[in-house]
């Protein structure tokens, strides 16, 4: 499998990719080289399996919930090489110079506000919260504990007082985090 990832991918296509993504030639290069990696079968496209099989992601709390976020976009549940980039351009640095849309703060907080969504509905209720900090902490934090948590960042955010976080609150609430540093992971160049 050595050369393969640089033979499969044609100029052009790492043009739009670059173009779309904001990642450079030589990082795609490697990224389609750990794609190629997961890809088992050798399809061209990953399974759910294939990304259970990042000891880092299995590993994760939110595993479910980032995993499905790399098939939001996909209809046969299967994820191809620029769905995956994608994806990963919204955890790439921002570079002050070089805009793109998918690693802006707007779309980064976005991505971060997907992940407590879980009825996609654009709200973020207590019980979605609740379950979200249940992943994360499990059982080293009591259930009483866990609520007072998700009720105090509800009042705390929610400005309607509709009892949900709109993303719009979800936002305000994350105006002095440095969201752009926080998710973001460094790509080998």
């Amino acid at each position: 499998m050595g050369n393969k990832s640089s033979l499969l991918l044609r100029e052009e296509e790492i043009a739009q990719i670059q173009e779309e993504t904001g990642f450079t030639p030589n990082q795609i290069e490697r990224l389609y080289s750990r794609f190629t990696s997961l890809d088992k079968n050798d399809c061209g496209t990953l399974s759910r399996d294939d990304f259970l099989r990042i000891p880092e992601l299995a590993i994760n709390p939110l595993c479910e919930r980032i995993v499905n976020s790399f098939f939001a976009e996909s209809h046969d549940d299967r994820v191809n090489f620029l769905q995956f980039m994608r994806v990963l351009a919204h955890f790439r640095p921002i570079r002050k110079n070089r805009e793109n849309k998918l690693n802006s703060r707007e779309e980064k907080l976005r991505f971060a506000f997907s992940m407590y969504d879980l009825d996609n509905d654009g709200k973020i209720s207590r019980d979605e919260l609740l379950a979200i900090l249940h992943m994360m902490v499990g059982v080293n934090i009591s259930e009483e504990q866990l609520t007072s948590i998700a009720e105090r960042t509800i009042v705390e955010a929610d400005t309607n007082n509709d009892q949900m976080i709109s993303f719009d609150e979800f936002c305000r609430a994350l105006e002095r985090t440095d969201v752009e540093q926080k998710m973001s992971i460094r790509f080998l160049n």
